[in-house]
């Protein structure tokens, strides 16, 4: 096995092309710890990116510098930019960041328990000011994407299923009409079958309301099916990125991320050892 393999080409689009552009940002929390270093991405207008990693890999951490929500966590955003259609963002308010069309749907969905199905998703359209009648309009779009909702509509959202609770927390981030959705672990604690569900709805949101998604994810396979373009996370550092479809005939991705590996399996103690070595940090 070789010791080194150069790093594949870049292939993210051109800046002109992207609605998000993330350029060598640095994340410190508490003035210290220093989580991310020197990350840079972005999102093509209208596509669907992935941000892979392990749990700690700096996922949520990336996507809360985007949105601007460090700051309730003792973080912030020391070194870099933020660019959201063209314009730097990342000294505005989450709120603000809202208004221009960039929502976060958090990890573990945090619906609000104690209102309906509908009262969530009407707490997305609060920053609107285009009047009662066309809320109602996406209300009823929403429930044609999410037909559980429409049956769930009048349930208590601390009642439902976690797969209703996802469904509902990105209906409400739809109702905000967004032009760009950072979804965390969309696939946290939910069945194959609910997983698989929410994705392709989210591939439908993608190809007919043009909305794009930058997804966090543990479940590589899953995300990778979905995304054109992805991004691998390890230690607060970008360490590969590129198409989707070469992130999965990548033999070190396949192998550390998809649970695919040819030949024999290694041990569990040259497994360890290949890690703190991998082909792509040499």
């Amino acid at each position: 096995m070789s010791s080194a393999v150069q790093m594949p080409p870049q292939h993210t689009p051109q800046p002109a092309d992207n609605v998000l552009t993330v350029n060598n940002i640095e994340v410190v929390y508490d003035h210290v710890i220093l989580v991310l270093k020197g990350v840079s991405l972005s999102v093509p207008k209208g596509g669907i990116v992935a941000l892979l990693g392990a749990n700690g890999a700096g996922k949520t951490t990336t996507l809360k510098a985007i949105s601007n929500l460090l700051h309730a966590e003792r973080g912030e955003v020391t070194k870099g930019s933020i660019e959201f259609k063209g314009e730097r963002v990342d000294k505005l308010s989450p709120n603000e960041l809202v208004r221009r069309g960039c929502i976060q749907v958090l990890e573990g969905r945090h619906c609000f328990g104690h209102l309906t199905i509908e009262e969530n998703l009407l707490t997305g359209a609060f920053t609107r000011r285009d009047g009662n009648a066309a809320i109602r309009r996406d209300l009823e779009a929403i429930y044609d994407y999410f037909p559980r909702l429409k049956q769930r509509r009048s349930s208590m959202a601390g009642y439902t299923s976690g797969g209703e609770q996802q469904m509902c927390a990105i209906g409400r981030a739809m109702m905000s009409r967004p032009s760009m959705i950072l979804l965390d672990e969309p696939s946290m604690g939910l069945a194959p079958q609910i997983v698989e569900e929410i994705f392709e709805i989210v591939r439908k949101l993608n190809a007919t309301e043009g909305v794009s998604f930058l997804l966090a994810e543990q479940n590589t396979n899953m995300a990778l099916k979905y995304a054109t373009y992805g991004y691998i996370l390890e230690t607060g550092r970008v360490v590969m990125d590129g198409p989707a479809q070469m992130l999965r005939e990548n033999e070190d991705v396949k192998e550390f991320y998809l649970g695919v590996s040819e030949g024999d399996r290694k041990s569990f103690r040259a497994v360890k050892s290949y890690k703190r070595r991998k082909r792509w940090l040499a």
